[in-house]
C-alpha cells in the first residue's frame, strides 16, 4: 500500500508541474499575441501536447483513486459478494483494454514514430516523446486496477 501511495503522490506532483507549464505557456501566448503583437510560434503546439499528457496521466491518477465515472445501478442492487465479482470483472476488462490498446498499441505507435523520425512542426520534438504517454498511462492504469482487484 505504501508503494501505491508513493506512485500516486509522484503522479500527482507530475500533473501539477504539467498543469503549471500549461498555464505559463498559455499566458505567454496571450501576452505575445496581444501585448507584443507577434504570437509565439510554438505555444499552440506545446499546449496541445501538454493537454495530451495531462489527460492521459490524469486518467491514470484518477483510476488510482477509483474516481472515474461509473454506472453502478447493477452493483448497488447486488449482494456484497456479487459486487466484488462485478468489480473484478470490470477491472479485468479495463486491464485487458489498457494492455491491448494503450500498452501494446501505444508502444507500437511510439516505435513507429521513432523509427520514422517524425518531428513536430513547430517544436521539432520527436513525436515518439509525445506518444510515449500512452503506454505509460496504460501501465499505470493496469497497475491501479490490478491493485484494486487484489484489495477486493
Amino acid at each position: 500500500m505504501e508503494f501505491k501511495k508513493k506512485v500516486d503522490n509522484i503522479l500527482g506532483h507530475i500533473l501539477v508541474v504539467l498543469m503549471s507549464l500549461m498555464v505559463l505557456n498559455v499566458l505567454w501566448q496571450v501576452f505575445s499575441r496581444y501585448v507584443v503583437g507577434q504570437p509565439s510560434a510554438f505555444t499552440d503546439e506545446l499546449a496541445r501536447y501538454l493537454m495530451i499528457w495531462l489527460g492521459l496521466l490524469g486518467a491514470a491518477y484518477v483510476s488510482g483513486k477509483s474516481g472515474h465515472v461509473a454506472i453502478d445501478i447493477l452493483a448497488k442492487r447486488s449482494s456484497h459478494k456479487k459486487q466484488k465479482l462485478l468489480k473484478r470483472i470490470v477491472c479485468s476488462a479495463i486491464i485487458f483494454f489498457c494492455l491491448t490498446a494503450m500498452v501494446i498499441g501505444g508502444s507500437w505507435l511510439v516505435y513507429t514514430t521513432y523509427e520514422l523520425k517524425q518531428l513536430s512542426p513547430a517544436l521539432g520534438l520527436p513525436l515518439a516523446y509525445v506518444y510515449m504517454v500512452i503506454p505509460i498511462s496504460g501501465l499505470l492504469v493496469m497497475y491501479n486496477k490490478t491493485w484494486e482487484i487484489w484489495e477486493a
